[in-house]
């Protein structure tokens, strides 16, 4: 079996249901109809664009039913925009959901160990493929968290099931792992066109955050998906566009400038936002009473004072945002928002709750945006930014700063507003923001906790088939062996010239010895009371089965030996196969190349 083969066939952890899922494949034709006609690919693109709008406005309506229901507020008025909810309802209602979450964690996360993955991480390790059981799970945790007040966004769960379902489809399709990374990245443009009726924001969404590369040949799926998924909620759900206070800044050197602050400022707050849910969260498993359920509940309820402090703090937050724009408050409220925001979201990440930072950092955006234009307008009326300007040019850039995507969250701003003068500063201010948060902290919100969790993921780039060619698949069990105790004259008659290459030594134990090479070991004049053993190389020098291809390059530099052997583990030290340097390098070589084809000549 080729490398290439074992590549495709070898099992991973987000598809445990795999091999159920090839029973249900759908019929042969259909599938030859995707696998090598373009056409074939984008009508399951939108198909998946379809079905990620009808997810995301059944989502988005139960959420709104349940702030209804919980909060008892109008069903068409938003939670963060609520300005009078009974105390009794903002303290109970979040415990009761972190009550109903801990149950949850309890009794089934647990059950879908391996399988929490998310669209990132789906496409970066596991070629596309993501649990439809484990998304479910994490949709409705999201759901819970955001319906019973939660400081966290629904884009999570959106990304989640949409996805989810396009690999779902993948699979019936026994779809190419290139052509399965695509899909997935559909569904996520599908989920984030929906959430914010903003197609072009949803297709760069998924190049930059998904897909992790933008191709000629993804294009067009990725547009058709988040076109159609548009085109289901703009009928399903009211629409509207963002409504900006004041006339816009006209542009220039003076507004660059301005607004190239404003991005400085949003791209070190995007590093203490993300920080912060970080620290919370140590914060809270160090406590060694608050486990399980309890680091919930202890959450919910200092979301709840927060909540009764403002309920701006409670839900994702859009309601709040829009009347902050409008309603021109003062220095003081933007700058207690901006704090109690922070510290409810980073609560309730730390806590426990589902969800993510994609509409939290929007709405502090705009209002550090806001706050910048109202202190400078004091001194300087005439200088500062309009807070229309200043307010979308923060959007973006702790946008930018913390979801990692900057023309995403540009187009967003242009759709978001439908003004493109507005949008002209938005530009400078994701740059400048992408640029600071590469430099100082080097990752965004998602993967900065995969590192916290011990991955060393840097985005969705396609490494998993790095971590998939191992010494394991690498290396050849048909090897010479002899005992270390061995005298170099018998040796020497067992093993003539021309047979082999080298002779692994076990000691009496079992244990791995030693390497001897054949010349060294027919050129060695000596050889009547010498055992094998005096000729032994790299003693220390051995590998371990899931030792990844990357690793096994750096090991022949470091131990600058052409073979090296595999042991069963660092404790027995059994010899269970060679790997040569050359074969390693060839089959690294060939993979690169043909990942690379898969990405541009597809």
């Amino acid at each position: 079996m080729s490398a290439d083969s074992r590549l495709d066939a070898r099992p991973v952890a987000p598809a445990a249901s795999s091999s159920a899922s090839r029973r249900w494949l759908f019929p042969a034709g259909l599938r030859n109809f995707v696998r090598n006609r373009e056409i074939g690919l984008v009508i399951v693109a939108m198909v998946i664009g379809l079905l990620a709008g009808l997810l995301v406005a059944a989502i988005s309506m139960l959420s709104e039913l349940a702030h209804a229901v919980l909060f008892d507020i109008p069903f068409d008025n938003k939670l963060s925009a609520s300005g009078v909810i009974s105390w009794q309802r903002t303290l109970l209602v979040p415990i009761v959901g972190a009550v109903i979450l801990a149950l949850i964690s309890i009794f089934y996360a647990g059950r879908f160990k391996g399988q929490l993955a998310d669209a990132i991480e789906a496409n970066a390790l596991y070629g596309g493929r993501v649990s439809m059981r484990g998304s479910l799970l994490i949709s409705i945790q999201t759901l819970l968290s955001n319906g019973f007040g939660g400081s966290v966004g629904l884009e999570a769960g959106y990304t989640q099931i949409c996805a989810a379902f396009s690999s779902h489809i993948g699979q019936r399709l026994a779809a190419r792992r290139a052509d399965m990374r695509l899909l997935v990245a559909c569904g996520a443009a599908g989920a984030i066109s929906a959430a914010f009726s903003a197609p072009l924001a949803g297709a760069f969404f998924a190049f930059e955050v998904v897909l992790g590369a933008y191709t000629s040949a993804a294009l067009v799926p990725v547009i058709a998906s988040a076109v159609a998924a548009w085109l289901v909620t703009r009928h399903l759900a009211h629409q509207q566009f963002l409504m900006v206070p004041g006339v816009p800044s006209p542009v220039s050197v003076e507004m660059i400038g301005q607004v190239m602050a404003v991005g400085i400022l949003c791209a070190f707050f995007s590093i203490v936002v993300m920080l912060a849910v970080a620290f919370a969260e140590r914060v809270m498993q160090r406590i060694t009473w608050l486990r399980g359920g309890l680091r919930l509940v202890v959450g919910a309820t200092m979301l709840g004072c927060l909540g009764l402090l403002t309920p701006t703090v409670l839900g994702s937050g859009h309601g709040a945002m829009q009347i902050l724009l409008i309603s021109n408050p003062t220095w003081l409220m933007l700058a207690t928002t901006i704090l109690l925001k922070t510290a409810a979201s980073a609560i309730s990440l730390g806590a426990g709750f589902r969800g993510g930072l994609f509409f939290a950092s929007l709405m502090l955006g705009s209002m550090i945006g806001q706050l910048y234009s109202t202190v400078l307008s004091g001194p300087f009326p005439e200088l500062a930014l309009q807070p229309g300007t200043a307010a979308v040019a923060g959007m973006v850039a702790l946008g930018t700063g913390v979801i990692g995507a900057p023309f995403s969250m540009v187009c967003l701003a242009l759709e978001l507003t439908g003004d493109f003068s507005i949008t002209a500063g938005a530009v400078v201010a994701a740059s400048i923001s992408a640029m600071i948060v590469r430099e100082l902290f080097g990752y965004s919100f998602a993967t900065w906790r995969f590192h916290l969790r011990g991955e060393a993921i840097r985005g969705p780039q396609d490494v998993g088939w790095v971590r998939q060619i191992s010494a394991a698949t690498l290396m050849r069990s048909d090897f010479e062996t002899a005992q270390a105790g061995l005298s170099i004259a018998e040796a020497q008659t067992l093993f003539p010239p021309g047979r082999i290459k080298q002779i692994v030594l076990r000691e009496t134990d079992g244990s791995y010895g030693g390497i001897v090479e054949a010349p060294e070991l027919h050129g060695h004049a000596h050889a009547e009371d010498e055992t094998l053993a005096t000729l032994a190389h790299q003693r220390d020098e051995f590998l371990l089965p899931d030792v990844t291809v990357r690793d096994l390059v750096t090991a022949f530099d470091r131990s600058e030996a052409d073979v090296l052997v595999v042991v069963n583990n660092a404790e027995e030290r059994v010899t269970i196969g060679l790997v040569s340097e050359a074969h390693v390098l060839r089959t690294f070589a060939t993979e690169l190349e043909r990942r690379n084809q898969e990405v541009f000549f597809r």
